[in-house]
Order: structure tokens, then C-alpha cells, then sequence
């Protein structure tokens, strides 16, 4: 058995099945690296795709990756609503208002740049120190303030059925792609639920590059491994062996370095973690190796 070799860091760009939680891909990656792990922004049950799990250390850039830009598939059925506003849910409301592609493209426009949303109240906010979706289990009616998001492209792709359409969203962290579906249709005095979703990007990581996790062993999984330094967008920077010693026990080194963020390699070569320069000093904001 090739288990890898302790300490693990870095990523697995995991496809995730449908029908099975986040928490279950994260813990086969975890039985077979024997490492702490994360993923970086959940997937309901009911949808698929990209799910970046964190390793280790890796798992300190959980905010960075919170802020990226996502990429999915979603498709709509119209004409129904529910409680969790997707068709796993209790049907609360129908109608017989389909809408025709000429109706949806003549709305899209109004739910594309900075806009107003209010998330489901299934969903992991929360109120008061407690889940929205315990809350809304347990019966209770949860009213959640409505926030800011962004959506960079909402594109009809196609009509699926009669009532059914397939859609391609791009959007910032934080956009329920359920919740579009019913503001889009209530945008046409209709209603509709999130009927399959598949992620197909996540803050860099790719669907054609994505593994399920019924093909990792202990014996591959090192093929699969993406190195930490890989998928950060920060310039690289390599130290001395002076300043090595000073910043790796805290102290900024003084550099002639433009103000940001940088990638930071010991002398050796090795990656350290992320440093920020204020344009005189660079100093250690995460140790990632």
C-alpha cells in the first residue's frame, strides 16, 4: 500500500457525484491521505462538479478561495415552487405560466451585474448562532435579509422540456444559483425550482481537469496532488538564506518589491506561503508548506 508521504498539501479538483454529500468526498480524501482536509464551498446533494478539497495547510486559503469567481450549468423547472427552491423540496405553489425563450431572454438582463438577493431559507446562513436550514427543518419560518451578489453572465443555453430549461451562470462567492431561478420567474409572474446543477469552475479549478473520487487509491492519488503554489496568482519571490532566517520566525525582511501579495520560496527553492510587501517590507501572511 503507497500511501503518501506525511506532511500532505495542495489540492484534489474532486468531480463530485450527484446524489452524495460534500462532507462524503472530503472524507475519502481524507482516509486515503491520512491529512486533515476541507472543500471550498459546498455542493448540495443534488448537484455535481467541482468541488476543490484542500489538504493540510491548504486548507488556510479557505477565505481566498470563498471570494472567487464560480461557473455553473443549472436548469430551471418552471411552473412549480418549493420550500428548499430546488425539486427536492415540498411543493408549495404551481402554475401553468411556462415561459417562452423570448420571455426568459427579455428578462435575464435584470439579474446580470450587482444585485440584491435574498438566500433560501435551506441553506447553511445563519440566524441567531443556528443553521437557516435547522431552523427551516424544524418548522420554523426563517425570514433571511436580502445581500449583495454578483453575476458576471446568466445565459439561456436551452430548452430541455416543456417546462424545463438549461442555463450557464458565472457569479461571485455567495450567489444561490436557486435563488435565480425563483427570481427569475417571479420576474415573469411565474415560478420555477432548480431542477439539476453542475459546477463547472471554481476559483481556477476546472471541470476537464476534475477526478471523481471512486478512481483514487492509495496508490494514485499522488497523480492527482496539485501543489498549493500552483494556484495562487501572486508573483513569486525566493529569499536568501539571511533573510530566510528572519522571516520564517516572524520578522519582515526589507525587499525592493512593488505593495500585494507574493509566492515565497525559501532558498532552497521550496514553498513557504504567501507574504504581503507594503512596498518596503515584505512580511509572512501564511505558512502554507
Amino acid at each position: 500500500m503507497n500511501r503518501l508521504i506525511q506532511p500532505v498539501s495542495g489540492f484534489i479538483n474532486v468531480d463530485k457525484e450527484i446524489g452524495v454529500s460534500s462532507a462524503r468526498e472530503v472524507a475519502v480524501i481524507k482516509r486515503l491521505t491520512g491529512t486533515p482536509c476541507g472543500h471550498l464551498g459546498t455542493l448540495d446533494p443534488m448537484a455535481g462538479g467541482v468541488l476543490p478539497v484542500a489538504i493540510g495547510n491548504a486548507t488556510r486559503l479557505f477565505d481566498y478561495f470563498l471570494a472567487k469567481r464560480k461557473r455553473y450549468v443549472a436548469e430551471f423547472k418552471f411552473g412549480v415552487s418549493t420550500d428548499t427552491l430546488d425539486t427536492t423540496g415540498t411543493v408549495l405553489q404551481t402554475s401553468t405560466a411556462i415561459p417562452t425563450e423570448e420571455d426568459i431572454e427579455r428578462v435575464l438582463p435584470s439579474l446580470v451585474g450587482e444585485i440584491l438577493q435574498i438566500p433560501p431559507a435551506y441553506s447553511a446562513k445563519s440566524v441567531n448562532g443556528v443553521r437557516s436550514y435547522k431552523l427551516a427543518r424544524s418548522g420554523e419560518k426563517v425570514e433571511l435579509p436580502p445581500k449583495k451578489v454578483s453575476v458576471g453572465e446568466f445565459r439561456l443555453l436551452g430548452r430541455v422540456d416543456e417546462s424545463t430549461f438549461r442555463f450557464e451562470i458565472e457569479c461571485g462567492g455567495g450567489t444561490y444559483i436557486r435563488s435565480l431561478a425563483r427570481d427569475l420567474a417571479a420576474a415573469m409572474d411565474t415560478f420555477a425550482a432548480m431542477s439539476a446543477l453542475t459546477r463547472t469552475e471554481s476559483g481556477g479549478f476546472k471541470i476537464e481537469n476534475s477526478v471523481k473520487t471512486h478512481i483514487l487509491t492509495y496508490e494514485n492519488i499522488n497523480e492527482y496532488l496539485i501543489p498549493t503554489d500552483s494556484v495562487l496568482p501572486y508573483p513569486k519571490v525566493k529569499l536568501s538564506p539571511f533573510d530566510e532566517k528572519r522571516y520564517t520566525n516572524g520578522l519582515p525582511v526589507r525587499l525592493n518589491l512593488a505593495a500585494g501579495q507574493y509566492r515565497v520560496y525559501r532558498a532552497e527553492g521550496s514553498f513557504y506561503g504567501v507574504g504581503v510587501s507594503d512596498g518596503t517590507s515584505l512580511k509572512s501572511r501564511l505558512k502554507l508548506c
